[in-house]
Parts: structure tokens; sequence; C-alpha cells
């Protein structure tokens, strides 16, 4: 990967399509009929974001891997409540994806490679893992765009970045930054991982510590400083912790021994060398003009390229 020194935006990708597949008419279709609101809407959503935020470098991150099997091996319940067919050894699990939007999904990487837009997935690791690892490695500010809360643990102001969560569409976006997270959950970016941790994620199959919710989780980061902080007050008889908090907390350690590897976001994924540049024309434009003609992209197509091009 070339370096990046500009304003860096990353797309969580299925977590975009996910909403705009939701938010968008089913009646939103092809020529033949086939739905295309999630490719669609999709494109009005890259639209917005470059339009209202101007990026100069863009990445759509991918799922290569939604449930990647050393995260499993510690915590089996992650994610199993989405699993839609099991599979065999060493393959992915398949997720649970509405029948109309799985055939979307090709389409939708078809026209972004044909755009010019990046697009990576590595395989064994979630979206969430690459955008970790280049928002690691970027030398400028970075805009994260998501509806994932679990990435709140990249925010750092220090170094510009901060999360874009949708919370209608993308026209309305909330600007997550520190003083947001401070204010909402009373902690920084890098203690929303240990605040997570704790809680427990139902969503994500993560159980959390028995009888620590948000509020308490939180009360003990400010008082013990973090995770490691915490444990070592359960040894500490003489630390402020309730007895149901410290037996609570001392039951849960082989889950927090394990936890914070399947909850932190990796930050060494073997990224592939890509131009991470947003391109000002398609990269393909006679396999543009086809899929636009095949799919009806229409005007979702037509305000993304004048976007591009201004």
């Amino acid at each position: 990967m070339r370096g990046v020194t500009r304003r860096l935006m990353l797309l969580d990708t299925a977590s975009l399509y996910f909403r705009a597949y939701f938010g968008v008419p089913d009646s939103v279709k092809a020529p033949d009929g086939t739905p295309v609101n999630a490719v669609r809407g999709l494109l009005d959503f890259v639209d917005r974001l470059v339009r209202d935020h101007r990026p100069d470098d863009l990445v759509a991150c991918m799922d290569a891997d939604w449930r990647p099997q050393w995260r499993v091996d510690l915590i089996p319940s992650y994610k199993a409540h989405r699993v839609a067919v099991e599979t065999e050894a060493g393959r992915p699990d398949e997720e649970e994806v509405p029948d109309t939007l799985s055939p979307q999904v090709p389409v939708i990487e078809e026209v972004l490679d044909a755009l010019g837009i990046a697009r990576v997935g590595v395989e064994g690791y979630e979206a969430d893992d690459v955008i970790g690892t280049f928002t690691g490695r970027a030398d400028g500010p970075v805009d994260i765009v998501t509806g994932d809360r679990d990435l709140y643990q990249l925010v750092d102001d220090k170094r510009g970045v901060r999360v874009l969560y949708p919370l209608k569409g993308v026209g309305t976006l909330q600007l997550t930054d520190e003083t947001w997270l401070r204010e909402k959950y009373g902690v920084d970016g890098c203690g929303y991982a240990d605040l997570a941790l704790l809680r427990g994620d139902p969503s994500d199959g993560l159980p959390g510590v028995p009888g620590i919710g948000e509020k308490t989780a939180a009360k003990l980061l400010d008082q013990f400083g973090d995770l490691a902080g915490i444990m070592a007050a359960v040894d500490d008889p003489k630390a402020k912790l309730t007895p149901s908090q410290r037996k609570r907390l001392d039951e849960s350690r082989p889950y927090v021994a394990v936890a914070p590897k399947v909850v932190r976001v990796a930050g060494d994924v073997p990224l592939p060398d890509v131009d991470t540049a947003l391109p000002h024309a398609p990269r393909d434009p006679a396999a543009l003009e086809g899929l636009a003609a095949r799919w009806g992209l229409g005007g979702s197509l037509q305000r993304l390229l004048i976007t591009l091009g201004e």
C-alpha cells in the first residue's frame, strides 16, 4: 500500500449495503426484474459521502471472512446465532443474509471495480480488521463510515480518526470523536473495546461479564484505568469492588483472558498493494456501461460519476 498522507475514508461496505438494502424499497429493480435496491442505495451513499466529506483516498473494506475461525476458537459463541449454513472445516460458515440481497453483492463488487474504487478484503479477516490496519498505517486523518459501534475503539482525536455513524441513510451522520464517546459512554476510543468486552454484545454472541452492564463497566474503567487494572483490583482485597463485582469478575477470568483478542480489531492484516486514491473517472468505462445497462443503475451511478469528476 502506498503511503496515505491525505484524508482517508474507509467504508465498512457490508454495513452500508445492508442499510441500503433495508432503506431502499425492493421495488427498485433491474430491467429483468432483479432487485438492485442495495446496489443503487450503496452508490447513493458513496455519492453523498464523497460530496459531503471530500476524501482524497477511499477504500471499500470487505468481509473476506465474516466469522474468522481464530475468533471462534477463542469464543465459540462468536456470531454463532447468525450462521445460516455450517461448512466443512477450513471454510468460512455462511452468514444469514436476505435472499434478495446475496445476489446483489457480486454486482456491487463489479461496479466498485469498474469505477476504480479500491476494494479490499483479506482471507481470514473481517472488514473491521482491514479498517483497523488501514487506520493504523495512515499518515493523515481518517473517516471510518460504519453502522457498527465496535469500530468506536479506533477513534483517536490526536490522529484525526473519527467514526461517521449513519443515523438516517448517510445524510445524517453522527460524527463520533473522543468528546462524544466520553459524554455517551464515559470512555475514550481505546477504552471502548474494554467497555464492550465487559458489558458483552448479544449481536456478536459475546457474553460479557455477568452483572456488569454498560454503566458499571464505565465506572470500573474510570476507577481502575483499563481491563488489566480492573482484574488486578480483583486480587487486591483493598480495592473498592463490591463483593458481587469481585466474585463475577473472578469467575469470568477464562472469558476475560481471551476476549480482548476477539473484541479488538486486528492491526496487522497483510494488506495488498492497492491504489487508494479516489478515482475521478472510471477505471473501466466499457465494463461500467455494460453494468449500468444490465442492472439499470440509472441516476444513482450517474450522480456518483458527476461527483467523482468534480
